[in-house]
């Protein structure tokens, strides 16, 4: 039986890393396991920066955002020589068993260290909801609410002043965020980089709404597409009504975590756990058709995830 295990939270921070921090604390207590927690990703496992946890390390977390273990990029990681440190800091504490809280680059690391006799497990945190073998990512509802309502704080002074909000949304390498965001919210257009735009037709568009009465207009933007005031001032150019670009940014990291993440995380932490208890590593968990599930972490990696086209098309569809 496993008797120790660790926890870390690696890669961007996400609302419910920390509602999964708890469940894997305390559903390995209630095992009999010993938990330790890795602080500031797999650079605190390199450098010992790790902590003994008990039921009451997470108290008062679970409505918290980002993530009480801190979190940190480590490029000692990716060579032979950082994994192989990582793995004696393991041996030295008795570390059998390490849940991973991150996306894929956090998984890739999982499994080297999974390589050299570490059980591994990856729970998918991030707020893109981009990992593959998953339909649901933690920390995607909350970003998605975040960006909805300040998007709706934003579409009252475009009204005020008949204007085009440009709005970028956070999503570097997929466009989930901004097409839920969009349809949420009623935009006129949605920009992300896996349909293709024209910005001719989105102008054209925009002076035919305006014929027929509408006064204000909001366009969302995938962050992977970029340049949001140069779209801004083409628009205004094309069409005589002023634009203006709007970055959400870091902000859509932050915040308490909806209760979908709250429950999601608990799930798969949980379920992290129970996988091992079993003596099973080298696993990633997701959600499929809203169960939990595991996949070996290298075919995880090879997943492709669909961009949710049909959803694209029905906002572009009813956006009057």
């Amino acid at each position: 039986m496993i008797k120790k295990i660790g926890v870390l939270t690696s890669g961007g921070d996400a609302p419910g890393m920390n509602a999964a921090v708890r469940a894997v604390v305390r559903a390995a207590i209630s095992k009999g396991m010993e938990v330790y927690g890795v602080r500031r990703g797999y650079n605190g496992l390199i450098n010992g920066d790790i902590m003994k946890m008990d039921e009451r390390s997470v108290t008062d977390i679970i409505h918290q955002g980002g993530t009480v273990l801190y979190t940190a990029r480590c490029l000692e990681f990716k060579t032979k020589e950082g994994i192989e440190k990582a793995k004696a800091k393991c041996d030295e504490l008795g570390i059998e068993g390490l849940v991973v809280i991150g996306g894929d680059g956090s998984f890739r690391g999982a499994a080297d260290l999974s390589a050299m006799g570490v059980l591994c497990v990856g729970l998918p945190g991030t707020i893109d909801n981009d990992i593959s073998c998953t339909d649901y990512t933690i920390g995607f509802d909350t970003a998605m609410n975040t960006a909805m309502e300040l998007v709706d704080k934003l579409r009252d002074t475009s009204q005020s002043h008949d204007r085009i909000s440009v709005v970028e949304v956070m999503g570097r390498g997929a466009g989930h965020i901004a097409v839920n965001t969009g349809i949420a919210c009623g935009a006129t257009d949605i920009i992300t980089k896996e349909v293709p735009y024209d910005l001719d037709r989105i102008a054209a568009t925009m002076l035919e709404k305006k014929a027929r009465g509408k006064q204000n207009f909001v366009v969302i933007v995938a962050e992977g597409i970029g340049h949001s005031q140069e779209i801004a001032a083409e628009l205004e150019k094309k069409t005589g009504i002023e634009a203006r670009a709007t970055i959400l940014g870091h902000v859509q990291r932050g915040g308490n975590p909806t209760v979908r993440d709250r429950v999601e995380a608990t799930r798969m932490g949980y379920y992290a756990v129970e996988l091992l208890e079993k003596g099973i590593g080298n696993r990633v968990v997701g959600i499929k058709d809203s169960k939990i599930v595991d996949y070996d972490i290298q075919e995880a990696l090879s997943m492709k995830k669909p961009y949710e086209v049909d959803l694209h098309r029905i906002a572009e569809e009813i956006a009057f």
